[in-house]
């Protein structure tokens, strides 16, 4: 959508990248897992079906955004939680948060998941 203006992340953000491949279907999804997360099996699997998902790729999400930014037109701006501002940040917004060009209405992304640390989008 291009709403981001400037990516703010913190510099030591632990989450994954993972695109994952339904082995049945054939289906392509993309999940950001952290740590604690990425240990459950079931994140490997097909909630309906119970097929397990191939790990096309993987990568630190971090690396990702360095990567990627450009392309969805926005800047990055890496944030240390070493200051108080920093560190509330971090606390309060996860690592990750921008700032945006136009307001949106956040009840029309679904792609949010509220199971702790797990968040797909249809890349």
């Amino acid at each position: 959508m291009g709403a981001v203006e400037t990516l703010i992340v913190w510099e030591n953000l632990d989450i994954n990248r993972y695109v994952l491949k339904n082995s049945v279907t054939g289906e392509v999804l993309v999940k950001h897992l952290n740590k604690e997360v990425e240990t459950n099996q079931n994140n490997f699997r097909d909630a309906a079906t119970s097929a397990e998902l191939e790990v096309q790729e993987k990568m630190p999400l971090l690396e990702w955004f360095a990567n990627e930014y450009k392309r969805f037109g926005c800047s990055l701006e890496f944030v240390t939680n070493k200051s108080q501002e920093g560190s509330q940040f971090c606390r309060g917004f996860g690592g990750i948060g921008g700032i945006l060009r136009y307001q949106l209405d956040i009840r029309s992304f679904d792609e949010l998941s509220d199971d702790g640390g797990v968040y797909e989008d249809s890349d």
